[in-house]
């Protein structure tokens, strides 16, 4: 009888040794991912079976409790390599080595937008971050506020944990930000054009908006600084856009120029102010670099193709003007056929 016992516990320890050293996950993917939200030990292990990371539930409870994991995990989201062992999953766990997620931000034009690319990239969910984002004592820290909040913000690609807070999410971009700036002499290259860093970042938002073309993106650029330096309104129909929140719109009507938002740039001279959008760093650039023009006016190209005419006197562009309506009065017409 003994033996049998003896036998039994050797073959118990082999069988544990087997599932803690050598039993591997058994999901078909190269890796995948978990999330701990602090509800416990037993309802990970569920999680884990059921994600098909580990087999065996009680084996993993015993190495958790071994390596006191409910009192070092965090919570977070975790990556989890094909043919990890349990051991190192729970080592893992231990060390809180944490999933870091890609925060891509590209061109947004609202704070709901960007609350929730925060929620899709994070573990923020919108509410909480359109809540902190529209906080003005959330962001004072950061030294901005709801205006001019989206200066901080630098398209690019950021590294971070999925379960980073608003503020260190913030201390990111605020970080970046200040680098971007330092680089290029493009601190040097805004007071040359008599611009601060969120004047430019404001202007570079509506050239983002005009146009798709770098090469007219620098030159719309050089007509807006041209405007102000001669106190002329800028103009601008995204901004009227932006004033209606309503980006879907084509043609920019007379009725919609009485809008009395500070961002109608019809009526209000000089930058909205803040920026309309997240422009990219390259058309940041092309602002800091517009070339010295006469240029007053400009208007797209009548054969549509996206560029514009650019001209220093209204009669000139007037001109231009009127081909452009003619035709896309044209075009509307066959549309609405």
């Amino acid at each position: 009888m003994k033996k049998i016992i003896g036998l039994l516990l050797i073959l118990l320890f082999c069988y544990e040794a087997y599932n803690i050293f050598v039993k591997t996950t058994h999901f078909n993917s190269d890796h995948t991912s978990f999330e701990y939200q602090q509800n416990g030990m037993d309802a990970l292990a569920d999680t884990l079976v059921a994600k098909g990371i580990i087999l065996d539930k009680p084996s993993f409870l015993l190495l958790s409790k071994v390596f006191k994991i409910e009192h070092k995990i965090k919570p977070g989201k975790f990556y989890v390599k094909k043919n990890t062992s349990l051991l190192s999953l729970v080592r893992m766990m231990r060390n809180n080595q944490q999933a870091s997620v890609n925060f891509v931000l590209n061109k947004v034009r609202t704070l709901g937008e960007l609350a929730k690319l925060i929620e899709n990239t994070m573990s923020i969910d919108s509410i909480s971050a359109i809540h902190f984002l529209k906080n003005n004592d959330s962001l004072a820290p950061f030294d901005t506020d709801t205006t001019l909040l989206l200066t901080l913000f630098i398209p690019n690609t950021y590294s971070m944990y999925w379960s980073s807070s608003m503020p260190k999410l913030m201390k990111k971009m605020v970080d970046a930000q200040q680098k971007f700036w330092n680089a290029n002499n493009r601190l040097e290259k805004a007071k040359a054009i008599g611009m601060t860093p969120n004047e430019v970042y404001t202007l570079a938002s509506i050239v983002e908006e005009e146009c798709n073309y770098d090469s007219d993106k620098t030159l719309i650029a050089s007509v807006y600084q041209n405007r102000i330096k001669k106190e002329m309104p800028l103009q601008a129909c995204p901004t009227i856009k932006f004033a209606m929140q309503d980006f879907t719109l084509t043609r920019i009507y007379e009725k919609y120029l009485s809008n009395p938002s500070p961002y109608n740039t019809y009526r209000h001279k000089g930058l909205p102010p803040g920026p309309i959008c997240t422009p990219s760093p390259k058309t940041i650039d092309l602002v800091l670099n517009a070339p010295k023009t006469n240029y007053l006016y400009f208007v797209a190209k009548s054969d549509f193709s996206g560029y514009h005419h650019f001209s220093a006197t209204y009669d000139e562009h007037n001109k231009f003007a009127k081909e452009y309506q003619l035709k896309l009065d044209e075009y509307q017409k066959r549309k609405n056929k």
